[in-house]
């Protein structure tokens, strides 16, 4: 029988209560680092990475309704007091709510590769999505991909290197993109021998043999 899943209000958080730019502090009711990810799925990567890192904070976006339910419920059941879950279009909130210069790492797991070429435009890593996490993230802070797509890989690596994006306009108190430095990905906590973040997706896809690609970047 299916279980049921309840939900946890102290783990989730509202979009309809936000109002301008978050404030990591009122939200997790302290201060901490702050971690990021985009697409939770089913929270694997939170349960076990907010476990390791009790004095961080990690806030998931997820938009798919019955894996955000699912996330929720599996945070709140484990009682993970450093993790809040939020339902809402990334790219969005990323745009109009995490405030500059705010965020310890972004984590980027296995996204929707949107497979043919007149999606492709869906993909959540461009260029115009590229600017908000390098204007998120904090000097040192890091951006962390995993994808099983070899096509999308190639994208990215395209985007974080080259700046086909458009550099914004520097005026008074403005400044150009920052430069992004390539490091070395390493293995997140509930990745297990031959894994690297040790999810559902990517333990579905190492059963199917599908080459897994990763890219760490940092701000400098």
């Amino acid at each position: 029988m299916a279980r049921i899943l309840k939900e946890y209000p102290s783990v989730s958080l509202n979009p309809e209560d936000l109002d301008g730019k978050i404030d990591f502090v009122r939200i997790f009711g302290r201060a901490g680092p702050a971690h990021i990810e985009i697409g939770t799925g089913k929270g694997t990567f939170l349960l076990n990475q907010a476990g390791a890192q009790p004095r961080d904070n990690f806030l998931g976006i997820e938009w798919t309704g019955k894996y955000y339910r699912y996330a929720v419920d599996r945070i709140g059941r484990w009682g993970l007091t450093n993790v809040r879950i939020i339902r809402t279009d990334a790219a969005t909130f990323l745009a109009d709510f995490i405030p500059d210069d705010s965020v310890e790492c972004f984590h980027i797991y296995f996204p929707d590769p949107w497979p043919k070429k007149r999606h492709h435009k869906r993909r959540f890593i461009c260029p115009a999505n590229l600017e908000h996490l390098i204007r998120c993230l904090r000097t040192g802070g890091q951006l962390k991909i995993a994808t099983d797509h070899a096509d999308y890989f190639e994208q990215i690596r395209k985007v974080l290197r080259d700046p086909a994006r458009p550099e914004p306009t520097v005026g008074a108190g403005q400044h150009a993109c920052p430069r992004l430095e390539q490091i070395d990905f390493l293995p997140t906590a509930g990745a297990e021998a031959s894994e690297w973040v040790g999810t559902n997706f990517e333990r579905k896809y190492l059963k199917d043999q599908r080459p897994i690609y990763t890219l760490a970047v940092k701000k400098t």
